[in-house]
């Protein structure tokens, strides 16, 4: 059981932090949305940039064990941010068409906040998707000597 983890310790750690981060996304955005009322745009770009902040430090520090520091450090937050930007943008259009534009035509009224939520949860599987792909491959990717 160790081996296996320690085999798969990057994959469990981001599926992990990835979680928490998930989390952290949909409660904000809920909370915003659902109990205070905020508009779903808005709560959801206040909530895409509290989950940045979270995914940054929880993959720097424990998934990736990134090192770097300087001029690499700013080069990795810098494409962590615009890399979140691209998939933050597709999040916002997922959400905003699907709660939006299709949740008052389609949905009835009384089962709206629960749709919302749903597809708050089914974006952010693909989101996580996507952005393990960029970080393992673009922003934390480990120079081969």
């Amino acid at each position: 059981m160790k081996s296996l983890f320690h085999r798969y310790r990057e994959q469990i750690s981001y599926l992990f932090f990835g979680g928490v981060t998930t989390l952290v996304n949909i409660g904000v955005y809920g909370g915003l949305h659902t109990l205070l009322g905020v508009h779903s745009d808005l709560a959801n770009v206040i909530a895409w940039a509290i989950s940045v902040a979270v995914a940054y430090l929880t993959n720097r520090r424990w998934v990736f064990q990134s090192r770097s520091r300087g001029r690499a450090m700013l080069r990795e937050l810098g494409t962590f941010v615009g890399g979140r930007l691209l998939t933050g943008v597709m999040d916002q259009a997922i959400m905003h068409v699907a709660v939006e534009i299709v949740g008052p035509r389609l949905i009835p009224e009384g089962l709206r906040r629960i749709w919302d939520l749903g597809v708050k949860l089914a974006s952010n599987v693909l989101v996580i998707l996507l952005n393990y792909i960029l970080s393992k491959k673009v922003i934390f990717k480990r120079e081969e000597h």
